[in-house]
C-alpha cells in the first residue's frame, strides 16, 4: 500500500502538519468519486495522443504516450477537494511529478505561470509555484486502476492543495507564460488561485 502525505482518513477533526484542518471549511467527505465537467467527453487514441510543452521555454517539446509513460513514475496518495463542496480522502495516485516536468522543460526565467491545455478545449491557469512541490503530479492511474475516461484519461493533472477543477482532465499539454491569464471556469467566475481553506471558490 502507498502512504502519502495524510495516511488514511479516521475523522473529520484531524490536522494537516500545518495545522489545518484536514477538511477544509464548506467540504463534506464522500467516499465515491462524483464526475463533474464540462461538455463531452473527448474520444482519445493514445497511438495518436500528445503531450505538448511550449510557451517561454528553452525549447518546445512533444512526447508521445510512450514517450510520457517512460519519464520516471511515482506513487501518492492525497486528498482532494471539489470545489461543489464534495472531498475524497485517501486517493493512490500513480504519476510524473510537475517538478521533473520543469526539469524537462526549463522554462525562460519570465515564465512565472502555466497554462493546462486539455483535448476538447478546456483550460486552467496556476502559477509554477504552486505546481513545484512533490504531492503536484500529472497522473493516469487512480487506486491502482487506470483512469477511466470520465475522470480524464488517459491523464490529469492533480494538484491536491488547490480546488479540483485546477486539476485539469484529459490533458494535452501545457504552456508557459508570463502573466497570468484565466481559463476555462475562470472566466465563468471561478478564483484565479482556488485555495480550499480559505474558500476561494468565486473571484
Amino acid at each position: 500500500m502507498t502512504f502519502g502525505l495524510f495516511g488514511n482518513a479516521t475523522n473529520d477533526n484531524e490536522l494537516l502538519p500545518d495545522g489545518r484542518p484536514r477538511l477544509p471549511p464548506g467540504q463534506r467527505l464522500v467516499e465515491n468519486w462524483p464526475v463533474l465537467h464540462y461538455g463531452a467527453i473527448p474520444s482519445i487514441d493514445l497511438s495518436t495522443w500528445q503531450f505538448q510543452i511550449g510557451g517561454l521555454v528553452s525549447q518546445e517539446i512533444s512526447f508521445s504516450w510512450e514517450d510520457f509513460m517512460s519519464l520516471p513514475q511515482v506513487n501518492m496518495r492525497t486528498d482532494i477537494h471539489c470545489v461543489t463542496t464534495w472531498s475524497k480522502y485517501d486517493n493512490d495516485w500513480v504519476g510524473v511529478q510537475f517538478s521533473e516536468i520543469l526539469k524537462i522543460a526549463d522554462p525562460l526565467p519570465e515564465a512565472r505561470y502555466v497554462i493546462f491545455h486539455s483535448y476538447g478545449g478546456y483550460t486552467t491557469n496556476l502559477a509554477i509555484s504552486e505546481l513545484d512541490r512533490p504531492d503536484v503530479l500529472l497522473v493516469h492511474t487512480h487506486n491502482g486502476e487506470p483512469l477511466t475516461p470520465e475522470h480524464g484519461a488517459p491523464l490529469r493533472g492533480m494538484v491536491p492543495h488547490l480546488y479540483f477543477w485546477k486539476s485539469a482532465k484529459w490533458v494535452s499539454g501545457i504552456e508557459f507564460v508570463a502573466q497570468d491569464r484565466p481559463g476555462f471556469w475562470e472566466l465563468y467566475g471561478y478564483h484565479m488561485h482556488g485555495d480550499p481553506w480559505i474558500e476561494e471558490r468565486y473571484g
